[in-house]
């Protein structure tokens, strides 16, 4: 929860490629208080049944950049399966031969927070793809 001397964050993530939530991905949380300070690790949480992480950390007083690492590989390749099944009925190509199965194994974002603010960064993935924003 924000309060006048710092700044809250949320997120979740919703799978494009079949149009639901994505649960089970784990998501670390990082601040830092200045652009050449070091990041501070502040921990993590895992995404819900709904896609969303509601137990992140606080953040500390004095941040002023989060980044948000979403570990989505080991989600991509525990629901493969239905992620081609997806792609048969979008008549997407079977056998994608240029690279691997998850283009992006990672995705870190970063962004600047202001205190007394909440920022809500919502995900939006699929296994070759990704789209964020600041959500409300």
């Amino acid at each position: 929860m924000s309060t006048s001397t710092t700044a809250s964050v949320s997120t979740h993530i919703l799978d494009t490629s079949v149009g639901r939530p994505a649960a089970g991905v784990a998501v670390r949380l990082f601040a830092r208080g200045g652009r050449e300070a070091d990041w501070q690790a502040l921990g993590g949480s895992a995404t819900d049944a709904d896609g969303r992480c509601k137990d992140l950390p606080d953040l500390p007083e004095g941040t002023t950049h989060v980044r948000l690492d979403f570990a989505v590989e080991p989600y991509f390749e525990k629901h493969q399966q239905k992620h081609q099944q997806a792609d048969a009925q979008q008549d997407a190509p079977a056998n994608r031969d240029s690279g691997p199965a998850v283009f992006f194994p990672e995705v870190a974002i970063t962004f600047a927070v202001v205190p007394g603010e909440h920022y809500h960064v919502p995900l939006l993935l699929n296994p070759f793809g990704y789209s964020v924003y600041r959500g409300s």
